[in-house]
């Protein structure tokens, strides 16, 4: 096990920079794969555009309807309804109709945020069989949010073809955003979806560096500090930019994938639930049909009060002959949606802090997503930064527009370009003693590989098992295990002779890849030599964390920072000590024979003594005095090097004694 049998030899750190700019035959396209509505962009000439649906529609919804009719077996494409028209029937059809399934996707059902969102929808969210959740249509049919998501990128490419003509009507590359705060599952599986839909999927990026991307290639635009506050239907992010001659660089990012318009529409949904049972006495919570009706109304008032200070919420014959009849202010909106706004704060700070920024520092603030159109967030937006939020991009809009550009970039049609965007929380391994040892750090510029070498610290090992943890904690037992893998075939050699070398690589889309290579240099007349051994992974789609989890893991760090710091002391200490008992061990088989019985037994003993004391420090149960340590160890040294003395004394003696005699 690596956490006992490797120790860290040197660290030599190569920023890798994937280029991956190139002429591509077909045009690439710009896709915003949103909760709540979908959006697609080109770039012509140096000019980003929106691509309109055939309805004139710069947006689409996010929503998959299957017939009514259909049976658990396949159905034909064009029986699927995408966009619009899927929406239009979703009152009659609401058990098979799909919307805001970016919630789940890469999630595992038993997820907290999956689990809340059960009782929320008029669709049916199942486990698959390895997890994941899934959706499930009327008649049983279950599919994957990642499938569904392909129906709707499937639908942009077709908007796209539709505008092309000639050599460029085929559309087959796209550039795909996501949430910053998508782990590595997510982003998986949002690349698997535009495998489904045809597309090849340059890249996936993040939603806040889109948005900027569409704010700063305006050569108008003033270099400086820039923060993207992305509040969309389903997820919210925000993102600090240094932008600068071209450069975007992403200083920090933070947010929430399970807060967005989603929240507020379940809200106001409920709020009329719950009115329409205190004035009738009907409660309509289980009609599915009937709260696919309410849901609707719900997300035209939210939309509405973003302009009117008062709107009123009506639907006729929602049970019998009893109707919806329920005025709303944007105060009441405001009161009962205030818990929601303010999950957007502690993010921003965060972002900010880790950005080592203050919120006087930043020169431009950037609304993107629907959601930024409600005048409380925008106030609380502005009382956060002490200025008013810019508006000069079309919340709506910007990611698709930076998608393109990001697009144009990687094709080469824009040059004088770069985007350099990072991870959320530090990768590393475990090494000996249970110490996390980060190979690339928090908020580290994306794409990146970075390499480590390390050795055995054992004599006569033949395998490591090399154990990847996310996190910011000192110790591997307080961060996230997300995947490990073993090395054999190491040839027997003392301890500290090979050379494991240790290589992370994040890619242009956030995704994990981890390999480990026997360095070793062996001589020519070897076996080994020449012969290769290496063992990589790409980290499983088992082992994203949550947002929660980051935060939480992230604040952790903070507050225990002094004392991990002590608790890394000892647990160095009792290895340095642990490898000298071992050491003392060998040399008790090589020479214990020729010892006086009392001195083996006088050093096994302490020896036995000391291993105690480093068996607490290592299970946490009691941390002994370092120095009190150190002199154990200074004092089996001591006695065992004078032991061996006198066994090296009778040697001579013994040979000496032979020559005499010969």
């Amino acid at each position: 096990m690596l956490g006992r049998s490797l120790i860290q030899l040197r660290r030599s750190i190569n920023p890798h920079r994937i280029n991956t700019c190139r002429r591509l035959h077909h045009q690439v396209i710009g896709i915003d794969l949103g909760t709540t509505n979908s959006a697609v962009a080109v770039v012509e000439g140096k000019d980003a555009r929106i691509l309109e649906n055939e309805e004139g529609g710069r947006t689409t919804p996010s929503i998959v309807a299957f017939p009514k009719s259909l049976q658990s077996g396949d159905v034909n494409d064009n029986e699927i309804l995408v966009g619009l028209q899927a929406k239009r029937q979703a009152v009659v059809n609401p058990y098979n109709t799909f919307f805001a399934t970016k919630r789940l996707i890469g999630r595992k059902f038993v997820d907290e945020e999956v689990q809340r969102d059960l009782d929320n929808t008029p669709y049916r969210i199942v486990p698959n069989e390895n997890g994941d959740a899934w959706v499930s249509t009327q008649s049983g049919k279950t599919l994957s949010p990642s499938q569904i998501s392909a129906h709707i990128l499937t639908k942009m490419k077709s908007i796209a073809e539709s505008h092309f003509t000639g050599e460029n009507q085929k559309v087959e590359h796209a550039v795909v955003t996501v949430p910053a705060y998508f782990n590595d599952s997510q982003r998986q599986a949002t690349k698997s979806a535009g495998q489904l839909a045809g597309l090849n999927v340059l890249r996936v990026i993040n939603e806040p560096t889109a948005a900027a991307l569409a704010y700063g290639i305006d050569k108008k635009q003033k270099d400086g500090i820039v923060a993207v506050f992305d509040f969309g239907g389903g997820t919210f992010d925000i993102s600090i930019l240094d932008i600068e001659d071209g450069v975007f660089e992403v200083r920090a990012t933070n947010g929430n994938t399970h807060l967005g318009g989603e929240d507020f529409d379940i809200l106001l949904l409920n709020y009329i639930i719950n009115d329409f049972k205190e004035k009738t006495g009907f409660d309509i919570l289980k009609d599915r049909l009937a709260v696919q009706r309410v849901r609707e109304a719900a997300e035209r008032a939210k939309i509405e009060l973003s302009h009117v200070k008062e709107t009123e919420i009506s639907i006729p014959f929602i049970v019998e002959d009893k109707h919806v009849q329920v005025k709303l202010t944007e105060d009441q909106l405001d009161e009962m949606s205030l818990h929601l706004l303010n999950k957007t704060i502690d993010p921003v700070k965060r972002c900010v802090r880790d950005a080592d920024l203050k919120l006087k520092d930043i020169d431009e603030v950037i609304l993107v997503g629907g959601m930024t159109r409600m005048p409380k967030l925008r106030k609380i937006v502005e009382s956060l930064f002490g200025k008013k939020p810019s508006t000069a991009v079309n919340p709506d809009e910007a990611v698709a527009l930076g998608a393109a550009i990001q697009g144009a970039v990687l094709s080469g049609q824009i040059k004088n370009v770069v985007l350099l965007d990072v991870t959320p929380l530090s990768l590393g391994i475990e090494t000996y003693g249970g110490i996390f040892s980060p190979l690339i750090p928090r908020n580290s510029a994306v794409p990146v590989k970075k390499e480590a070498v390390f050795s055995t610290a054992v004599d006569g090992q033949t395998g490591v098992e090399i154990k990847v943890f996310q996190g910011e904690r000192t110790l591997v037992k307080d961060n996230k295990l997300i995947g490990n893998f073993k090395l054999s075939n190491i040839p027997v050699s003392p301890k500290g002779t090979p050379q494991i070398s240790v290589s992370f690589e994040i890619d242009a889309d956030g995704i994990i890849n981890v390999s480990a290579t026997d360095k070793t240099p062996y001589p020519e007349d070897s076996p080994h030599y020449g012969k290769p051994n290496s063992v990589s992974i790409q980290v499983s789609s088992e082992t994203g964390l949550s947002e929660e989890e980051i935060k939480q893991l992230i604040e952790d760090s903070s507050k225990n920072s002094k004392t991990d710091a002590e608790i890394k002391k000892h647990v160095e200490n009792a290895t340095r000590a642990d490898i000298i008992c071992s050491d003392t061990e060998n040399a008790l088989l090589q020479f214990g024979d020729f010892m006086e019985p009392e001195e083996k037994e006088l050093i096994s003993q302490k020896v036995s003594d000391l291993r105690v004391k480093i068996n607490d420090i290592r299970e946490y149960r009691e941390f002994h005095d370092p120095k009190i340590i150190t002199d154990e160890v200074n004092d089996i040294q001591q006695v065992c090097l004078e032991a061996i003395k006198k066994v090296a004394i009778k040697q001579q003696q013994a040979e000496a004694a032979k020559k005499n005699q010969s």
